[in-house]
C-alpha cells in the first residue's frame, strides 16, 4: 500500500488514505489515524479488506462514525479503534465514546490511542477487561 502521500491543495494539507482510496484533509486526528491503520496492516498484517474508517453506526437512534472498525471473515466487528490528535489525552470521556460504539457494534475488542497512547480492553461479559498488549484478532 502506498501510505503517507500528502499534498497541499488551497493551503491546506491533504493525504491519501489508501484504504477508502481517497484523498482527506490532514487534520491532527487524522494523522494519528493514518499511522494507526498503517500499524494494523503493515504491522499487524490485518487485512485492508475486513477493516472500516469512519465506520457509520447507530448508536440510541443517532448516527455516529467509529474512526476504525476491524471485522472478521464473517463480517462481525472485532475491535473498535478511537483516535483522537497527539494533544488529546486519553480519558475517560474517550472511553465512554468507544463504549457507546460497542452499544452499537458489540465489538470484542476496544482501543483508543492518540497516537502516543495506546488502551486496550477486551470486553468480556460486558465488562471491561485491560489489556497490557495489543490483541491477536
Amino acid at each position: 500500500m502506498d501510505w503517507f502521500k500528502t499534498q497541499i491543495v488551497d493551503n491546506k494539507s491533504i493525504v491519501f488514505d489508501p484504504l477508502r482510496r481517497q484523498w482527506v484533509s490532514l487534520t491532527p486526528e487524522e494523522q494519528v489515524r493514518q499511522k494507526m491503520l498503517y500499524y494494523l496492516v503493515e504491522t499487524r498484517k490485518l487485512a485492508a479488506g475486513l477493516i472500516a474508517v469512519e465506520y457509520s453506526i447507530k448508536v440510541n437512534n443517532l448516527p455516529k462514525r467509529a474512526d476504525i472498525v476491524v471485522f472478521n471473515n464473517l463480517g462481525e466487528p472485532q475491535m473498535i479503534v478511537e483516535c483522537k490528535a497527539e494533544t488529546v489525552p486519553i480519558t475517560e470521556k474517550v472511553l465512554d465514546q468507544a463504549i457507546r460504539y460497542y452499544s452499537g457494534l458489540k465489538a470484542k475488542y476496544l482501543t483508543l490511542t492518540n497516537g502516543k497512547t495506546m488502551f486496550c480492553y477486551k470486553v468480556e461479559e460486558g465488562r471491561l477487561e485491560p489489556l497490557s498488549d495489543f490483541p491477536t484478532i
